[in-house]
């Protein structure tokens, strides 16, 4: 994959549960990372004053396989549409900036079932290590699948 310096994702899966129990979920930034990335990443934790009910409200944790500290912060909320964004606070691993909307947004005629899509912005440092930042982006496209994997029935 050629990793180019402005990089969008989107990602989209239906979820075997109803909007409100995925939302009770996702809102709290902490419980995605743990649930999209398991052990790849650890001392998962809100920074200060911040928690799942403060907006914005900063988060960091470091990821296992490199030992960069991400520093995110949870910039916006709208309890209505269940939508969250986050943003980064620093640069890590040749990530200069990122941006991140998460939304879980009902199926009209199946109310025990929703969508939930993630869209990624990353802008990539020139001097970034090309292998790191593949491997980040290649984490980041099996996310949503981790989401829907949470909350499959069995």
């Amino acid at each position: 994959m050629a990793v180019q310096r402005r990089h969008t994702m989107y990602h989209s899966t239906v979820v075997d549960a109803d909007p409100d129990t995925v939302w009770a979920v996702v809102r709290d930034a902490l419980r995605v990372v743990s649930i999209v990335s398991g052990a790849a990443a650890e001392n998962v934790h809100w920074v200060g004053d911040g928690g799942p009910e403060r907006v914005p409200s900063q988060y960091n944790f470091t990821l296992t396989f490199s030992g960069g500290l991400v520093q995110q912060e949870v910039a916006g909320r709208d309890e209505v549409r269940r939508s969250q964004t986050y943003r980064s606070i620093e640069p890590t691993m040749g990530v200069q900036r990122y941006l991140a909307t998460i939304r879980v947004r009902p199926i009209t005629n199946d109310p025990n079932r929703c969508f939930f899509d993630w869209t990624r912005e990353l802008t990539i440092a020139e001097d970034a290590d090309t292998e790191v930042v593949e491997t980040i982006i290649a984490m980041m496209a099996k996310q949503t699948d981790a989401i829907r994997d949470h909350f499959a029935r069995n």
